[in-house]
């Protein structure tokens, strides 16, 4: 997979609205801003399903809860952490 940044937060945001149900844009979603509280406001349950859709999507896997937290903090980080499992996995 040799999606550029840019290309694959555009997939990441997409994916968040499509599994989500939210009524907005992509452009909308800022790539620093937290997924969960402040930002997006997304709960655990937003983030299960966000969890799969991510792992189907993308062929990568969040092993433990730390990982996810860290994953999950905001686009920028799950963009890398997708970046970094795809490029080990090649």
């Amino acid at each position: 997979m040799q999606d550029s940044s840019s290309d694959l937060s555009q997939r990441v945001k997409a994916l968040i609205i499509e599994r989500l149900r939210l009524d907005m844009t992509p452009d909308r979603i800022d790539d620093d801003a937290p997924l969960f509280g402040t930002g997006l406001g997304l709960d655990s349950i937003d983030a299960l399903e966000l969890v799969v859709g991510i792992e189907e999507a993308f062929g990568v896997e969040i092993g433990d809860e730390q990982v996810g937290k860290e994953a999950f903090a905001s686009v920028s980080s799950l963009v890398s952490f997708i970046a970094r499992a795809t490029e080990t996995a090649a």
